[in-house]
């Protein structure tokens, strides 16, 4: 199983050279993959939770994988309807050749209502739309060689009532957001029940969990995945492989903006937790 770290690309903090730093953390300390989230307009209920700066994530992943050479980028997640299908499929493609064929392009629907209106585009059809921009990507890449994105994985997100189907109809792995471990167990479960109603194989799973790493454990009644001590964040990940998990992807950003700001209390934890991770590899041989 591999495993990922979403860098957070808003806030107080969000500088290029800490962005760089990031990169340069997480591709040293041995991760898998580098992955960043999706806003193009900071309205009031993105600035919410996401402040500006808001880096653009092809922009800013096309900038950083010139300062990187193994470890892989992607989206988590592009929001679908607010970029032109066509587009999408034209960055995500020459993103994926420019970097050594490292992109994984994520997708998602989007809930900033506020945002939707600021770019025209239909909240309310946006399940609609990201079908579309799916269909339009996979045929470009397939019939058109000025697409060609060999071997570009997809993942798509969404809740346990469009993601598991979208990503059954697609091939695409599902990509679902800091949930609890038993939201999880449903998930796995439920991604095996869609696939083998629609008679098509099971697709990927890779969800993206919380890092937040406590000195003591965390009640499991309350507790996210990825939350608590290190042994229970061990555990989570464990649990995931074992639920049939290829990637999961951790994210370090606990909700606060002023953490952006002092990036090294995750860095810390990101450390402890790959140094747990290869120990254990390590006792297994």
């Amino acid at each position: 199983m591999e495993i990922g770290v979403n860098v957070p690309n808003f806030g107080p903090g969000a500088t290029p050279e800490r962005l760089l730093a990031w990169a340069r953390t997480v591709e040293g300390l041995g991760y898998d993959l580098l992955m960043m989230s999706d806003h193009v307009v900071i309205t009031p209920d993105v600035a919410e939770q996401y402040p500006a700066p808001f880096y653009e994530p092809f922009t800013t992943l096309s900038w950083l994988a010139g300062s990187t050479s193994t470890i892989r980028l992607g989206t988590t997640v592009v929001i679908a309807p607010y970029r032109h299908p066509l587009l999408v499929a034209r960055m995500a493609a020459n993103l994926h050749q420019l970097s050594g064929r490292r992109f994984v392009l994520g997708v998602g629907v989007g809930w900033a209502a506020q945002e939707f209106a600021a770019l025209g585009a239909e909240f309310r059809h946006r399940g609609r739309l990201t079908d579309e921009l799916l269909d339009t990507v996979t045929t470009a890449w397939q019939d058109t060689d000025d697409y060609r994105a060999d071997g570009l994985p997809i993942w798509v997100g969404g809740g346990m009532d469009a993601g598991p189907r979208r990503a059954v109809r697609y091939g695409a792995a599902w990509h679902p957001l800091r949930q609890t471990m038993p939201w999880l167990r449903d998930a796995a479960k439920c991604l095996r029940q869609v696939a083998e109603q629609q008679g098509r194989p099971v697709p990927g799973f890779a969800p993206r969990i919380l890092l937040h790493l406590t000195d003591r454990p965390r009640p499991d009644t309350d507790r996210r995945a990825g939350e608590g001590s290190i042994d229970q964040i061990l555990a989570d990940l464990d649990e995931l492989r074992l639920l049939g998990a290829h990637t999961v992807v951790l994210d370090p950003f606990v909700g606060d903006p002023a953490e952006t700001e002092h990036p090294e209390v995750a860095w810390q934890a990101l450390s402890t937790v790959k140094a747990q991770l290869s120990s254990a590899e390590t006792e297994k041989l």
